[in-house]
């Protein structure tokens, strides 16, 4: 599994630049841009849930309790 850095070294930017054009943010070069899209496909890069997870404290996971009345 690929990871940011991974991302980052082998499109030659900053993990910050990499992070910035993943999320979408603008302010980003628009050679830094496709270097990075690029290298994540290159990786197959998929972001990792978990730590998304972990990092702003929601799954976005809804769960359901059903009782069975007898």
């Amino acid at each position: 599994m690929s990871t940011i850095n991974d991302v980052s070294r082998l499109a030659g930017v900053s993990k910050a630049t990499v992070s910035r054009v993943l999320s979408g943010s603008r302010g980003v070069k628009e050679a830094s841009r496709q270097a990075v899209l690029q290298a994540a496909e290159a990786l197959n890069y998929r972001p990792n849930m978990i730590a998304q997870s972990l990092l702003s404290q929601t799954t976005g996971c809804i769960g359901v309790i059903c009782a069975q009345d007898n």
